[in-house]
């Protein structure tokens, strides 16, 4: 087991200073500037920007030789066991609304196993940490996954990258939950999605076409809050698969069965 207490430390810091930047201009964010199209469904806003900063300087200073991957900044060429991940507003659109289900989400692999996650999400004030092996935690207190093994009681929520082919597989997606379960409906942000799985709130979260750096905290909080973690072939989710579902475990074949179904 690898000593994280460093790399847990400085993460926690930067992701609440990182959060704490975004609360204080959400109110007077103003949607009709401070913001460009990366693509036909990204955008990317001052704050992304800025959220970064905070985070990298810190991560760079510290661990200079470390292997990082941030949303805005791209892929460094650095060749590490130790590997960041880092989105700084996940929930970028949501933000320009101001809807307040946006946050931040940094996670460190260790040979390509992620081995420690850290969301914060500001407008619930809540700092989520998961350790490998050491369970998870919400502003310290440890959290775990739903009981409900019906899905047609279950809340379910689904997310998608920004390519076609996962948008529209999304769709299909919906057009199979949204009779099924109790709900399914897509919030807008895989920090918050995540969360609200590992905390008890949801039952599920499927993301086709998922970006690593939205969900590679997630996934371990989940896993240590006593969730499932898979991709749509119920095969262990890896930082190279393709798509995601994540589950408190009891409702998980239920979940895969409707995905696959013709």
């Amino acid at each position: 087991m690898i000593n994280l207490i460093k790399e847990k430390r400085l993460a926690k810091k930067v992701a609440l200073e990182a959060g704490q930047l975004l609360k204080k201009n959400f109110n007077s964010f103003d949607r009709s500037k401070g913001y460009k199209m990366k693509s036909k469904r990204q955008i990317q806003t001052w704050l992304d920007r800025a959220a970064e900063k905070i985070i990298l300087q810190q991560i760079k200073k510290n661990f200079p030789s470390h292997h990082i991957l941030s949303e805005e900044a791209g892929e460094n060429q650095k060749v590490s066991d130790y590997f960041w991940i880092i989105d700084p507003l996940d929930g970028t659109t949501n933000y320009t609304m101001h809807l307040p289900a946006y946050g931040v989400s940094i996670a460190l692999a260790y040979k390509e196993k992620i081995v420690l996650g850290v969301t914060y999400i500001p407008e619930l004030n809540e700092l989520t940490v998961a350790e490998k092996c050491q369970g998870a935690f919400k502003n310290g207190k440890k959290i775990k996954v739903s009981k409900k093994k019906d899905i047609n009681k279950s809340l379910l929520t689904f997310c998608h990258g920004s390519m076609y082919d996962g948008v529209g597989r999304a769709i299909k997606l919906y057009a199979k939950f949204k009779l099924k379960a109790l709900d399914y409906r897509q919030i807008g942000s895989a920090v918050v999605e995540f969360n609200f799985v590992a905390t008890g709130r949801t039952e599920a979260i499927m993301l086709p076409g998922a970006n690593l750096y939205d969900v590679a905290a997630g996934a371990l909080i989940i896993r240590e809050a006593g969730g499932k973690v898979t991709d749509f072939n119920n095969k262990e989710w890896t930082i190279k698969s393709r798509d995601i579902l994540a589950s408190n475990g009891l409702v998980h074949k239920q979940v895969l069965k409707i995905i696959n179904e013709n």
